[in-house]
């Protein structure tokens, strides 16, 4: 063959096998709620960088901060639609789609992380997965949002009591709305950008975040006090939009599935830490934090169990009765 057929040859061949789907260029975006500073953009940007490497170029993820691509609630649907590939919100913003999601707000489930990452990481975490394709969406892994501790500008929580009538930002869950009613607060909802404002026009007295995004969010500015109260749990899922999905090859769905879980550890670790020196930094600021002894802490969580029985039915009580098996060592 003439070297003018073989290059002509060779040429095709390599634009036939550059244009298959397995070596196609790849672009997606990905909606973050929180800046890169945080432990959600922490670990957003080192999955970008592992599907990058993994994929040796091929899969170019674009990351959106700051909410810029809208609120979790609304980049989840756009998810649904197609029109968004990737993102990363608290298991409860599924919790409307697939109820047993609502098995990880109950109030004072996790003594521990190592109590959340059994659940979490073991068959209960991925049997919840299991539930995501059929709403549009495919869950990769649990990363960390942390545990979530109550400031106010009121007095410091050392026991249930102290949450006696306290207007208490809740989310819009309802699960978050009768936890904070059983503690004997009253629950105002709020969503996040207007936390801020409410809390220092005293709108709300108080609110639960991890400590991290407290200090994110700089809601020490207009809070005085921070209990370590631990209530609940808030577990981050990176979720891909099923559509999106469909179109990828086996072998870049593993890359995605991959780099997930390999920022899973990383990610954690970087929530952990965030939490301790956010807590050092705002104390430093002149935020009064105080702990919670374990005595007092299980009757706040002895105050809460009605709200588990209000919604195990929801869940399921096998789905509980897993969970609980799980905790106690079964």
């Amino acid at each position: 063959m003439k070297p003018t057929l073989i290059a002509k040859f060779t040429g095709l061949a390599l634009a036939a096998l550059l244009g298959s789907s397995a070596f196609a260029q790849i672009s997606a975006k990905f909606a973050v709620t929180l800046s890169d500073k945080t432990h959600q953009g922490q670990g957003v940007a080192r999955f970008v960088e592992l599907v990058d490497k993994k994929s040796q170029g091929r899969i170019k993820i674009k990351p959106f901060y700051n909410g810029s691509l809208g609120n979790d609630v609304q980049v989840t649907s756009s998810l649904q639609g197609g029109t968004i590939e990737f993102t990363v919100p608290q298991t409860s913003t599924l919790t409307g789609m697939v109820k047993e999601f609502e098995i990880l707000d109950f109030p004072f489930l996790f003594a521990n992380e190592q109590d959340a990452e059994r659940v979490l990481d073991g068959a209960t975490g991925q049997k919840l997965l299991e539930k995501l394709p059929a709403k549009g969406l495919v869950g990769l892994a649990y990363w960390e949002n942390g545990f979530f501790n109550a400031t106010n500008s009121k007095q410091p929580i050392q026991k249930w009591e102290d949450f006696q009538g306290l207007k208490f930002r809740a989310v819009q869950a309802k699960i978050s709305q009768e936890t904070v009613k059983a503690l004997g607060a009253n629950p105002v909802p709020l969503a996040v950008p207007e936390l801020y404002t409410a809390l220092e026009t005293r709108t709300v007295d108080g609110q639960g975040t991890p400590s991290a995004v407290t200090a994110a969010l700089k809601l020490n500015e207009v809070q005085k006090y921070m209990s370590l109260t631990r209530h609940s749990y808030g577990a981050f899922l990176p979720l891909v939009s099923k559509k999106f999905w469909d179109t990828l090859p086996a072998a870049d769905q593993t890359i995605l599935r991959e780099a997930a879980m390999e920022t899973r550890s990383f990610q954690r670790g970087v929530a952990r830490d965030q939490a301790r020196s956010a807590e050092t930094s705002m104390a430093a600021k002149g935020l009064l934090i105080n702990d919670i002894s374990a005595p007092e802490r299980k009757r706040m969580r002895d105050k809460v169990k009605p709200v588990w029985d209000m919604f195990a039915a929801d869940v399921g009580a096998d789905l509980v009765a897993e969970v609980m098996g799980q905790l106690s060592g079964k």
